[in-house]
């Protein structure tokens, strides 16, 4: 497995940050970092991995400047094995952005066709309607974390019927994950 190494001058992002949010400018920042976090950063085979970053490990890597984002923010670490990744699905009205810290993930949004590959060093900011899939469709395994304004408490989850969604289940924090 191969082990990226990121600078700011590595991070680009997909699509220009919402300046409402500081999502995107946590996961770039936890993204930098990574070589502080990686540590916990688990695989398994039958299902990719998650777990929450705590806040005071999170604030222990960032600058002091990010803290007050920090505290109103949630963040998630995720490993992808190859072919592993999510359904359809939306944040529950939170905005994010992910930050691909090793290998390459694809992400499908809402009903449109196609993909878009996410390599190590990109951030991907979200709005809080945002539907997407993600899934690893690399040769070698990835890890990303993950950033959501305000916390996550649900995900709605969606299947495709033509050119619309439709939601088929609704996740809880606590309860589903």
């Amino acid at each position: 497995m191969s082990r990226s190494l990121l600078s700011p001058a590595h991070l680009r992002p997909a699509r220009p940050a919402d300046s409402r949010t500081g999502s995107a400018a946590l996961a770039a920042a936890l993204a930098v970092a990574a070589d502080r976090w990686l540590p916990l950063v688990g695989y398994r085979a039958e299902s990719r991995w998650s777990a929450p970053l705590p806040h005071d490990a999170a604030a222990a890597v960032l600058d002091p400047s990010l803290h007050e984002d920090l505290a109103r923010a949630q963040v998630w670490l995720l490993s992808w094995l190859p072919g592993q990744g999510t359904g359809l699905h939306d944040h529950g009205g939170s905005a994010g952005a992910l930050a691909v810290v090793r290998g390459t993930l694809s992400e499908e949004v809402g009903a449109r066709a196609g993909a878009t590959e996410l390599t190590a060093g990109r951030v991907r900011h979200f709005g809080p309607h945002h539907v997407h899939r993600v899934t690893n469709s690399g040769a070698e395994a990835a890890v990303s974390v993950h950033v959501y304004t305000p916390r996550l408490t649900v995900m709605n989850t969606y299947r495709v019927e033509g050119r619309l969604l439709v939601r088929t289940g609704t996740e809880r924090a606590g309860v589903d994950w």
